[in-house]
């Protein structure tokens, strides 16, 4: 294949092994600990699954949701983790545990919430130590008890007070604006306190000016991919980073109040990623890693295409999308996305832990993509509900995120 494809593969399934420690983190680490693996990529997944459909119905799409949330939550229901990899699926989870009206998944979450006394990782700083947060917000709201966010509050309350380098943003990179700024939103949600969402809407836009792209309109990973080019000749933006910007602004919106004059930055960006995206799309409702150069790219990129529909489901569900150009994609995307689940629930062709558009196999799954095709089940669940014309707000339809 293209890009030196099997030696990479090779690469990516060794490094999908590793602890989260892999991933930054220090320090010793305990017996649980050391289970906790972010995915594997199997040479022989089984069978595609015979018994889903990824038509727009609310029992279609609850059925998907389910056999994957099973499949994932047992691997990783005594594994406890901090990183950012399960920081995602954690939110998924609470997310499919509202929609499906399944406790498990949430006390799965909970239970690692418990496990960690509520605290964030290790680097007090860095977006991705800080991406757990989002799902104790979450279980926040459920059960307002102040130490759920204790750790938090003081630990933003800190970071506020470090100056901003202007050699380097404190989001240097787009993922991070999936990871922190929904934490930091949230936390002025709950708190009435301004502070954090002023920090997070400073921080939201050096990272903006310094990696969107106006002509594009789209994220640049970080800025060592300013003069890179794909083999077309075309400009590389990774689907997953964007993935990850979408992901991370309608996670903005939900806690951003109706009228804080801030909020139409964030519907503008988001319309016009979605825009950008739309065009995008492949003939089998998903997107290829390398969003300018399909054609290099022998797969779909799940996980990257699961934050694209999420996103865009949530902006037709709050009518800041046409639903007559929208709808159709996130139709073709939710099928796309669940003709990658196999037989036992895996959900496969995620690409791994990475920086940029890469290489790896049909049957690759890692937690972060399953929890962003949770995410998009929810939306996409609520999206079908509405065009049936049943009740938004009773049992299977999520309402609310993290606040």
């Amino acid at each position: 294949m293209r890009r030196a494809f099997a030696a990479a593969v090779v690469g990516f399934a060794l490094g999908g092994l590793a602890s989260h420690r892999t991933f930054g983190q220090s320090g010793p680490t305990t017996a649980n600990e050391r289970k906790a693996v972010v995915g594997d990529a199997p040479v022989d997944p089984g069978p595609l699954a015979a018994d889903l459909s990824g038509a727009l119905k609310p029992a279609r799409i609850q059925a998907a949701m389910r056999k994957v949330a099973d499949w994932q939550n047992a691997r990783i229901a005594d594994s406890p983790s901090q990183d950012w990899t399960f920081a995602t699926l954690y939110v998924g989870l609470l997310s499919a545990s509202e929609t499906l009206s399944d406790p498990r998944y949430r006390d799965t979450v909970a239970g690692i919430a418990d496990h960690y006394h509520w605290t964030l990782g290790p680097r007090k700083n860095h977006a991705d130590d800080q991406a757990i947060g989002q799902a104790y917000l979450w279980l926040y709201r459920q059960k307002p008890d102040a130490e759920r966010i204790q750790a938090l509050h003081a630990q933003f309350d800190e970071v506020m007070q470090a100056p901003d380098d202007p050699a380097k943003p404190v989001w240097w990179w787009c993922d991070a604006l999936f990871m922190a700024p929904p934490v930091w939103s949230g936390l002025a949600a709950a708190t009435h306190d301004p502070r954090y969402l002023a920090y997070m809407h400073h921080e939201w836009q050096v990272t903006s000016d310094l990696l969107w792209d106006p002509k594009e309109q789209l994220f640049f990973r970080d800025n060592s991919y300013f003069d890179k080019r794909e083999k077309n000749g075309r400009k590389v933006f990774w689907s997953r980073g964007n993935g990850w910007v979408m992901g991370g602004l309608v996670r903005v919106l939900e806690s951003l109040p109706a009228d804080d004059p801030r909020r139409p930055f964030y519907v503008d960006r988001l319309r016009k990623m979605a825009d950008s995206v739309a065009k995008l799309q492949g003939a089998d409702g998903l997107w290829r890693p390398g969003l300018l150069d399909a054609a290099d790219y022998p797969y779909p990129e799940v996980s990257g295409s699961a934050f694209f529909v999420y996103a865009i489901a949530w902006g037709l569900n709050h009518k800041l999308l046409d639903a007559k150009r929208f709808a159709p994609v996130v139709e073709r995307g939710w099928a796309g996305l669940v003709a990658h689940i196999y037989a036992d629930g895996r959900l496969g062709c995620i690409q791994p832990v990475g920086a940029a558009p890469g290489a790896y196999t049909p049957g690759a799954s890692y937690v972060f993509g399953t929890g962003a095709f949770l995410l998009a089940g929810s939306e996409v669940n609520r999206l079908a509900l509405l065009q049936s014309g049943r009740a938004v707000g009773s049992a299977g339809v999520r309402r609310h995120s993290s606040m």
